[in-house]
């Protein structure tokens, strides 16, 4: 365990449980919440979150290897985790969890984790290796921490439906809690990954918002999927992204395909799309047409 001026800092898994154990052996509840670094408002909502519903916190900084191909941004990810224990303490954090790989995957590790449904398709046609990473990481963080509730954030839908579904199907007793996307005065959703953005990239980055919003308000009044989809992918290509992934209309509460071509149940439009180098997902609620 190391103290630093802001907050405790556990590097193993021995040094996180004996923190934790005491706070049990107290009578106190645990809340989580997993994050890999370059922390932002967002992050710390999800933090006072936890706070709320829990008597202690443990946020977890760790960039996971795993998640990440050959091709992707692992070396170039932002790591400040001075300035993230000073953010996390402020937000009422009691512990940061700072483990190195070599503890989270120890020589002749080998196993793996595949999780079907809410994995398959959209970021798991375009990022094929990264959900596969994080039910591995998130399995092992929540078995680690053993916590009563962990909160993940609504931006990535996907994983925060993944995660349910890797909890569910492994009987891990943690209560996973989604909390709203935190966004930006102009309604761009925060994301460590805004930092690439150039100013004239960044004021492309937020029509995002606004394109899903169009293509929402079109779901909930009845269009065709398959129209709303292609009309919002042009609409973002207009506003000056490179390139579109995916723009997909989906059931909220397993991700799967809306069976007659039009939403009939409460859904989510979800999106990922490139300016430059720099690769930006959002979503959003959909209604159900009345």
């Amino acid at each position: 365990m190391v103290q630093t001026d802001a907050l405790p800092v556990a590097r193993s898994v021995a040094a996180l449980r004996e923190t934790v154990g005491g706070w049990r052996r107290q009578g106190f509840t645990v809340g989580f919440v997993p994050t890999m670094g370059a922390l932002h408002e967002g992050h710390l909502t999800l933090v006072r979150e936890a706070g709320r519903r829990a008597d202690r916190v443990v946020a977890s900084v760790f960039v996971n290897p795993t998640q990440f191909a050959a091709h992707e941004d692992l070396g170039a990810y932002p790591r400040q985790e001075a300035q993230d224990a000073e953010l996390l303490a402020g937000a009422g954090c009691g512990l940061l969890f700072a483990p190195t790989v070599e503890e989270m995957y120890p020589a002749g590790a080998t196993t793996t984790i595949r999780v079907g449904g809410p994995a398959e398709g959209l970021e798991g046609d375009f990022r094929p290796q990264m959900f596969g990473g994080v039910a591995l990481v998130v399995a092992k963080l929540l078995n680690q921490v053993q916590a009563d509730v962990a909160v993940f954030g609504e931006k990535d839908w996907q994983q925060l439906m993944v995660v349910r579904r890797l909890v569910r199907d492994l009987d891990i007793p943690t209560e996973i809690v989604g909390s709203p996307t935190t966004r930006d005065g102009h309604g761009l959703a925060l994301s460590s990954r805004n930092a690439y953005l150039s100013e004239a990239e960044l004021e492309i980055a937020r029509r995002l918002n606004g394109v899903l919003a169009e293509a929402g308000a079109a779901t909930a009044a009845g269009a065709l999927l398959e129209v709303v989809e292609r009309d919002a992918g042009e609409a973002l290509l207009r506003a000056g992204f490179h390139k579109v992934d995916y723009v997909a209309v989906r059931r909220a509460d397993d991700l799967a395909v809306f069976a007659d071509g039009v939403a009939d149940a409460p859904g989510r439009i979800l999106a990922a799309a490139w300016l430059g180098r720099t690769r930006l997902i959002d979503n959003m609620a959909t209604a159900a047409p009345t």
